[in-house]
């Protein structure tokens, strides 16, 4: 028993032989040729007959190069090829795949990628900067600006009933903004600068009265044909003499333009006064026909005037 348990032991032990590195080399190498060799293939590797001829010729081509090769490790080869043993073949595409390409060919996109990245954030940053976060700012301070725009109309209005005007366009705007209308706010807010300034300033209103241009004008109003409306042409004179822009609205479109001279519409007497004035030598004597003190919105007229005016003639 004893023997038989030896004997036994010593053929578990035994290990099958391992193909050397060296010969599964060559075995691909001779897989390589017979693929480069495609045609030699083709004519050789059919029948038995056939076979045998492509064993011989790899004999010979390996001879030629100076390789001993056994012929089990070509017969190897060739078995190989039958097998495509040695052949690649892709990976099917998937998820993974491609997230191992994109990763191998980082530095080929990478770059572009990244600078677009980088542009994208500094337009966005410059844009919240520049134009979205002043806004912001603004929106946050309109209660304050409202409160602050309506105390100083308060002080440098004359007239209480420019107060009165004032307080009105507060409220609406403090009540647009706690229905979430910011537009309309700022709106009524501007409103209310337009009349801070106007109050501000002070000047007078003279006839315009300089060669190669007209001191009064008529028109033929479109709703009656047969009526004129008289206008003087006037320019606002500050200090020092100088010719101000005023915003000034045309009765005739409805819209409000900066202009430095206007036509102020007056009756007959008055317009056919003044050319009188201006046919007796050419000057016109009593030019100043009103006045805008600080602390009012509209001017004080010396002549009789609807205060209608029209920008263009």
């Amino acid at each position: 028993m004893d023997s038989m348990n030896a004997a036994s032991a010593s053929t578990d032990q035994v290990e099958v032989p391992r193909a050397k590195l060296e010969d599964i080399m060559v075995a691909m190498d001779v897989v390589d040729t017979l693929r480069h060799r495609q045609g030699m293939v083709e004519r050789e590797l059919g029948t038995d007959a056939r076979r045998e001829q492509l064993l011989e010729r790899l004999r010979e081509i390996y001879a030629e190069q100076g390789m001993d090769v056994p012929d089990h490790i070509l017969e190897e080869g060739i078995k190989a090829l039958d097998e495509d043993r040695f052949k690649y073949y892709p990976s099917k595409k998937n998820f993974s795949t491609t997230l191992a390409h994109l990763y191998v060919s980082r530095k080929t996109w990478g770059k572009p990628i990244a600078a677009l990245l980088l542009v994208g954030a500094l337009a966005y940053a410059g844009n919240y900067f520049i134009n979205e976060r002043p806004q912001q700012q603004a929106l946050e301070a309109l209660p304050n600006t409202l409160q602050q725009t309506y105390n100083e109309i308060q002080a440098i209005a004359k007239n209480p009933q420019v107060v009165v005007q004032a307080q009105e366009l507060k409220g609406s705007a403090s009540a647009a903004l706690a229905n979430s209308k910011p537009q309309v706010a700022e709106s009524l807010l501007s409103d209310m600068e337009n009349m801070l300034t106007q109050l501000r300033v002070s000047y007078k209103i003279r006839i315009v009265s300089r060669p190669g241009e007209q001191s009064g004008v008529w028109r033929i109003p479109d709703v009656n044909s047969n009526a004129r409306n008289y206008y003087l042409i006037v320019e606002a004179i500050g200090r020092g003499n100088n010719v101000l822009t005023l915003p000034v609205m045309n009765e005739e479109s409805g819209k409000r333009n900066d202009v430095d001279k206007w036509g102020i519409r007056v009756n007959y007497r008055a317009f056919n006064s003044v050319a009188a004035d201006k046919r007796d030598d050419g000057i016109i004597q009593a030019n100043i026909v009103g006045d805008k003190p600080a602390g009012y919105l509209k001017p004080k007229y010396k002549i009789a005037t609807s205060g209608a005016t029209i920008t263009r003639w």
